[in-house]
């Protein structure tokens, strides 16, 4: 099988000690590609050089919500420019996190707002953070309109999944939905379209339930492939069909 991970901190710090294994391992897990999103502008040089290690690690260059302390004004412009020098395969990971204390939510629109220009000016795919803020993330993204990408890690309803997919976005699902009291998404998964699902690792975080409070890795992709055939009663082998299939459309990659 080929497995596709849509979300995985590749150049994240707790890799550098053994990166070149990490990807090792995923490729012999039949994980052949990977998106690996930024999460801050100092962020970007040393991510695009992790990205040329393996074919098959596909740069999205972005502003993370949760670093909002890090992001300056300047920063939205300069991300155009490396959108049109570097021919990314997405925007992000971008949006809003209204859970964690401290970020300040005008902030927070601002550079999400500047990120939603960007990718309908570069046609651009998204990756959109949503914690505790699927509505206002559907509400801004049917302003602009003309958007498509993936809310990953997605926690919402199946009613803001289906708004959703009627905006051309999928969902990106992971570790979390390993866990048996993740009764929502279970059900989601268990019914929703094929077409709209990605798998996801978000590595090195959110471990599924056999590695709780370790650290995560691209690997770790076929554990949530398992969950996702069990639920749905289907073969793996065809969900990971599919749910490559749907990556490789949206990321053109």
């Amino acid at each position: 099988m080929v497995l596709f991970d849509s979300h995985c901190h590749l150049d994240a710090s707790e890799f550098d000690p053994d990166r070149a294994a990490v990807i090792e391992r995923a490729r012999s897990a039949g994980v052949s590609s990977q998106v690996v999103p930024a999460v801050t502008a100092a962020s970007w040089p040393k991510l695009r050089d992790v990205c040329t290690l393996a074919p098959g690690l596909h740069a999205a260059y972005g502003l993370h919500p949760m670093f909002l302390a890090e992001h300056r004004p300047e920063h939205l412009q300069q991300l155009g420019d490396w959108l049109q020098r570097e021919s990314p395969c997405a925007i992000g990971e971008c949006g809003l996190d209204f859970f964690v204390e401290g970020l300040d939510p005008d902030s927070q629109r601002h550079y999400f707002q500047g990120q939603l220009q960007l990718a309908r000016t570069f046609d651009l795919p998204l990756i959109v953070h949503a914690r505790r803020a699927v509505d206002e993330v559907i509400l801004r993204i049917r302003r602009v309109g003309g958007l498509r990408g993936v809310v990953h890690s997605f926690s919402g309803s199946a009613e803001q999944a289906r708004q959703l997919w009627e905006l051309g976005f999928m969902i990106g699902l992971g570790g979390p939905l390993t866990y048996t009291r993740a009764n929502r998404l279970r059900s989601l998964v268990a019914q929703m379209p094929l077409e709209y699902l990605l798998l996801e690792t978000d590595a090195p975080d959110q471990p599924d339930a056999d590695i709780r409070g370790q650290r995560n890795e691209p690997a770790r992709l076929t554990h949530i492939l398992a969950t996702v055939a069990e639920l749905r009663q289907q073969p793996a082998e065809e969900i990971a069909a599919q749910t490559t299939a749907n990556a490789r459309r949206l990321f053109d990659r």
